[in-house]
């Protein structure tokens, strides 16, 4: 697993998608931390990070998709299915590989917060108030959370077609379906379908972090649609190496 997991990790910085995730994704985060406190005089980051939320559903895809549908292009694929590694091994080496590129991009996204706490210590005599560390330490780790689970969702699409177009395509579609439950759930007057719908929701167990309040039932639900991804792509494989 670990030399699954090196060998895309240095894909990542030997190819271009590495680099456009890395800059599309810094730009984005610094942009709309800029746009949404500093230009509007406040302090308050709820709003950047749902704006994030949604910019994940755009961006993530483009890091996964090029996990599984690249090996399928390239003919590779039968060489990982023969390969001396359980497919387990396999699948989870690549993911960590793809965890490990978001985790560096969101570590280094915090840096835009010190222009934030540097603003707001310059303009103390005003009534803006400084951020509030616990509500920022809160969403950041919700948004680790969510990546997590979009990562997993977008290696199983990945997995299931050699076009990595139609691999972002899809894992946004159905990234941005999860994100759009709790819109769609303001339509339905079914109680029972609302609930349902509210269980799958990613919004609405995202929204207790930006209030700073650790969410342990939304610990499990993103450690669990991740585990049923990784789960459903190690079983497309295994189907696969003994068809």
């Amino acid at each position: 697993m670990l030399a699954i997991f090196k060998r895309e990790l240095r894909s990542y910085f030997t190819t271009a998608t590495g680099y456009i995730f890395l800059a599309i994704s810094l730009a984005l985060f610094g942009a709309i931390l800029g746009a949404t406190t500093l230009m509007n005089a406040t302090s308050s980051t709820g709003t950047y990070f749902i704006l994030v939320l949604i910019i994940l559903a755009m961006i993530l895809p483009i890091l996964t998709m090029k996990s599984f549908s690249e090996e399928k292009r390239t003919k590779t694929e039968q060489l990982l299915l023969t390969a001396p590694v359980s497919i387990p091994r396999m699948v989870l080496g690549k993911y960590l590989a793809a965890l490990t590129m978001y985790v560096i991009v969101v570590l280094a996204s915090m840096l835009n917060y010190i222009p934030l706490y540097t603003y707001t210590v310059k303009d103390a005599l005003s009534s803006t108030m400084p951020p509030n560390f616990v509500m920022i330490l809160g969403s950041t780790i919700a948004i680790l959370l969510v990546g997590m689970s979009f990562i997993a969702i977008g290696m199983f699409v990945s997995s299931l077609t050699e076009n990595q177009f139609a691999a972002v395509v899809i894992t946004f579609g159905i990234l941005a379906a999860l994100l759009c439950i709790t819109i769609f759930n303001g339509y339905i007057s079914s109680a029972a379908i609302r609930l349902i719908l509210d269980w799958f929701s990613i919004y609405n167990r995202f929204y207790n972090f930006t209030y700073g309040l650790f969410d342990f039932g939304a610990l499990i639900y993103y450690l669990s649609v991740s585990g049923v991804f990784v789960f459903l792509t190690i079983r497309v494989f295994e189907s696969r190496r003994y068809r």
